[in-house]
């Protein structure tokens, strides 16, 4: 099994550090088969992209759930009744149903997903609420008066 190194992300980021090492545990724990692959991608200060391989799948057979912080993104291929009357002599792209599950941290949200060349690309948005991002203190002098700042 694949490992990822996301200490990279680690110097760039503050406070994002939860989300690798979420999105890292989930992966070791999640099918043994690494089916579909997947790619985790830093798009923006408070985005990120996840596009996961899935050729052979439309769009109707692809599910995106978001419950809390838990993403779920499964595929169910459509019924066949065992009347494909294709004879393959090699038969090596995989089309069979799968189920991944990534935590997320808080905050994030799914803001869209889209399949183009049988990669599902799904995007990822930290939306951090107004009371819980930073805010400025002003720094008051002995007398009760605000600091001189130059």
């Amino acid at each position: 099994m694949r490992t990822f190194d996301y200490s990279p992300f680690y110097r760039a980021t503050v406070g994002f550090d939860r989300v690798f090492d979420l999105l890292d545990s989930v992966a070791s724990q999640s099918g043994a088969n690494g089916y579909p692959p997947y790619n985790i991608e830093k798009a923006g200060d408070n985005a990120y992209r996840i596009v996961m391989a899935v050729a052979g799948f439309a769009e109707a057979e692809l599910n995106v759930t978001q419950k809390e912080n838990e993403l779920l993104v499964s595929g169910q291929s459509a019924p066949t009744n065992g009347q494909d009357d294709r004879q393959y002599l090699y038969r090596g792209i995989a089309g069979r149903n799968f189920e991944r599950r990534f935590q997320l941290a808080d905050h994030v949200k799914v803001v869209g997903a889209k399949l183009a060349n049988g990669l599902l690309t799904i995007e990822l948005q930290r939306e951090i609420p107004e009371e819980k991002k930073p805010r400025a203190i002003p720094v008051v002098a002995g007398n009760g008066q605000p600091a001189l700042t130059h």
